[in-house]
């Protein structure tokens, strides 16, 4: 038995060792997910709550369009506006119609918005070093490669 078969206690072994890739991937994104979630904790933001601020804090003072940033998520949330609700109600985003198209509503990130991702920039910058970092260059590289292989069809 392997390394996550004791982690996860399974008694029997994989099906096959695609299961196995699968379960892994899946165990390692839920370990460094916990990870960024224990540096998120004290700004009381969720890992896709940052996420949105991120991608509109990039998206400069256009904004962007409700779908446009569900598409842009690195995880999928079903209920975007939900998760807009939230960061508004904290006003870290202002929303406002479209001047060219009133049926679509503009996001942006709030001054409160801006202020808050610049005081975490210093906290959340070295994390992916702290996780990764002991796997060496070469093989952090190895690994963008077969995860980016994996993502695209066969």
């Amino acid at each position: 038995m392997g390394r996550l078969s004791e982690e996860i206690k399974q008694g029997k072994p994989f099906s096959s060792l695609e299961e196995e890739a699968i379960l892994g991937i899946q165990r390692t994104a839920s370990v460094l997910g916990q990870a960024v979630a224990e540096v998120l904790k004290p700004y009381k933001l969720s890992r896709t709550q940052y996420n949105a601020l991120r991608i509109l804090r990039g998206a400069g003072g256009a904004g962007l369009a409700c779908q446009e940033i569900g598409e842009r998520m690195i995880t999928r949330d079903p209920d975007i506006t939900r998760l807009l609700d939230r960061l508004e109600a904290r006003k870290l985003i202002e929303r406002s119609r479209s001047p060219r198209d009133r049926r679509v509503v503009l996001v942006r990130i709030s001054e409160a918005g801006r202020r808050l991702l610049s005081s975490m920039d210093s906290s959340i910058e070295g994390l992916p070093r702290r996780v990764l970092g002991h796997l060496g260059k070469r093989r952090v590289r190895l690994l963008i490669d077969l995860l980016e292989r994996a993502r695209t069809p066969a």
